[in-house]
């Protein structure tokens, strides 16, 4: 800590695991670690020279919000996140892209599989799957997303009660990429004006059909004429009804458009080894 600016320990909080990387699939030892011992320190994205320690006592964390593509880990030590007493929630991101755009993705039965049993053990209202974001390629088309999209429902149809969308954002790092695998002929962008409402409100019928709510992440758009409510991935109305916790205030750090509320996210970006070439997170 020699020369570091501490923020000193922040506690009574959400805590987000994690925006920045996908710490349940690649560092969940180490997560683990760090709640056996009671915090972790986290360095401020934008300013290395500053530090904050977040509680990790239960006592301390109103819930723990866990952002992956492979809830195996998360499973295989659910029996101790809830012996020290730990509320939480697991967020899905479940795709079936082809593995051009996901070069290292978990064997999507295998996922499929685990969300399943962890609906299981700590119930449907705490595993939510994501599909985004929805991004419209030679490769990832209209009749690819609704085949796909209502094949991943029909599978999760009673294991989630939410499933959460997002429209593909030209990220810089993100663009130089695709825009790479477009100069090598391996795939083609596709114009979204005109095909998404009829591709979402198709989204929204199979969500219905598999008893699911389904709602957008941070879009500008409002989609609530087609059945897709504006949502929060960390989510206060959420929490309170599964366990009671008054959460105020939107997180100011986010998106304009993100309703979440606010949390302390432990990640680091650019640790993610998945390398999703739509990420914003690594480069």
């Amino acid at each position: 800590m020699d020369g570091l600016v501490s923020s000193g320990v922040q506690c009574r909080m959400i805590v987000s695991v994690s925006r920045r990387c996908d710490i349940p699939r690649f560092q969940f030892d180490w997560f683990m670690e760090r709640v056996r011992e009671g915090f972790v320190e986290v360095t401020n994205p934008y300013n290395a020279r500053q530090i904050k320690r977040v509680s990790l006592l239960p006592e301390d964390v109103d819930a723990l919000v866990f952002w992956t593509r492979d809830p195996r880990n998360i499973l295989a030590n659910a029996d101790e996140l809830a012996e020290r007493g730990f509320r939480y929630y697991v967020m899905v991101t479940a795709t079936g892209y082809p593995n051009a755009l996901e070069p290292d993705m978990s064997p999507a039965p295998e996922v499929l599989a685990a969300m399943k049993e962890l609906s299981r053990k700590i119930g449907a209202d705490r595993v939510i799957w994501r599909y985004d974001p929805v991004i419209l390629t030679s490769i990832t088309d209209e009749d690819f997303h609704r085949r796909n999209f209502s094949e991943l429902a029909q599978e999760l149809a009673g294991y989630v009660r939410r499933v959460i969308i997002s429209i593909y954002d030209e990220y810089r790092e993100a663009k130089k990429r695709l825009d790479e695998m477009e100069k090598n002929g391996e795939l083609k962008l596709l114009e979204t004006d005109g095909v998404l409402p009829e591709l979402l409100a198709d989204f929204a019928k199979c969500a219905e059909a598999a008893g699911m709510e389904i709602q957008t992440c941070a879009e500008k758009e409002d989609f609530s004429s087609l059945g897709i409510k504006p949502g929060a991935c960390i989510d206060a109305a959420l929490i309170k009804r599964l366990w009671g916790a008054e959460l105020n205030g939107k997180d100011r750090n986010q998106r304009p458009n993100c309703l979440c509320c606010k949390s302390a996210d432990i990640g680091s970006y650019g640790t993610c080894t998945a390398k999703c070439v739509y990420c914003y997170a690594w480069h």
